[in-house]
């Protein structure tokens, strides 16, 4: 294909105009979930010659929470709102109906189609679906968490430890995301003091490694009370549970490792979830059901990155059409 032709194309798909979602259609491929996977899903199905819609709560899902974007391909630096903008800049190129601030509640099969019910009560049909609906970190449920978030609480260590370059923070967490976290933070902060409410739950190896930073400190048997500061976080109250006395820890940032909640609570009737609630794909992103695939971090694809649920929505989305093409 000649440069100028190119030119064209591209003139022709960015003339193209955002599409109101069709509620009386029946799609090919609709995409519950509109972060990194659900968005790259729609973008692959459509260039495929599919009529495809997206059904999401929050364009960009915690993306759109991230302070900074360091590590993705191509993007030296991005806020996670600017990611998003542009992820959704480049969907809409292509005329992809996006439902926002809607919820799917069930996915059932229905002859040929699947129905999926709105908690309005509408029910939407497509022939094949994707669920791309994420995660959401635990929280600690403390006082001052929210009002720090982005603001010294982070829950994505290799995503915002960059940050704190050379500072004194936090890890919340006794399993291994915690421990790791801990490494990774070790290798770049001035000091990490891990909190927790018990003892470590993290593999014995991880632990070792742990204990060969001289920077590292290890506070158990001890809650979080209260994380506090003025426009930015300066530290944590916390308790020893032993003794019951409590005392304020200086601190740039609080990083919260405790886990994360897959959002499957509305089809685990329906697909097949491990014991922590995720999704279960195969490499092929094919879930329990035939029809149905998901991506991104709502699956137990492990380490939960925005690149990597980019690429497991296009992955899925590729899935999808060959099993469309076998379809009679």
């Amino acid at each position: 294909m000649d440069k100028g032709l190119n030119l064209e194309l591209g003139a022709q798909y960015s003339n193209k105009k955002s599409v109101d979602f069709d509620k009386s259609l029946t799609y090919d491929m609709i995409i519950v979930g509109a972060g990194p996977a659900g968005l790259n899903a729609a973008l692959y199905a459509k260039r495929k010659g599919m009529n495809v819609g997206i059904v999401g709560r929050k364009v960009g899902g915690q993306v759109i929470d991230t302070t900074s974007v360091e590590n993705y391909l191509g993007f030296e630096f991005k806020t996670g709102s600017d990611l998003i903008l542009e992820f959704n800049k480049h969907v809409a190129t292509l005329s992809v109906p996006i439902l926002r601030d809607a919820d799917i509640i069930s996915v059932t099969k229905s002859d040929a189609y699947f129905d999926l019910k709105l908690s309005t009560g509408e029910t939407l049909k497509a022939i094949t679906v994707i669920l791309a609906t994420g995660s959401k970190p635990r929280r600690l449920g403390v006082l001052g968490e929210d009002n720090f978030l982005g603001k010294g609480v982070a829950y994505c260590a290799i995503c915002d430890g960059p940050l704190f370059e050379g500072l004194d923070v936090v890890v919340a967490g006794g399993g291994n995301s915690a421990i790791e976290a801990a490494i990774d933070l070790a290798k770049i902060v001035n000091t990490v003091t891990v909190v927790h409410r018990s003892n470590l739950r993290a593999d014995q190896i991880v632990i070792d490694k742990l204990n060969t930073f001289k920077n590292v400190a290890v506070l158990l048997e001890t809650d979080i009370l209260e994380v506090k500061g003025q426009v930015l976080m300066s530290g944590i109250e916390i308790k020893d549970k032993k003794t019951g006395s409590t005392r304020f820890l200086e601190a740039n940032g609080l990083f919260v490792e405790i886990g994360y909640l897959p959002n499957s609570e509305f089809v685990k009737d329906t697909v097949a979830l491990n014991n922590r609630g995720e999704i279960i794909v195969n490499a092929l992103n094919e879930t329990s059901v035939p029809g149905i695939f998901a991506a991104g971090d709502v699956t137990n694809v492990p380490y939960k990155q925005i690149i990597i649920s980019a690429g497991e929505g296009a992955k899925a989305a590729l899935t999808a059409n060959d099993y469309l093409n076998r379809l009679e």
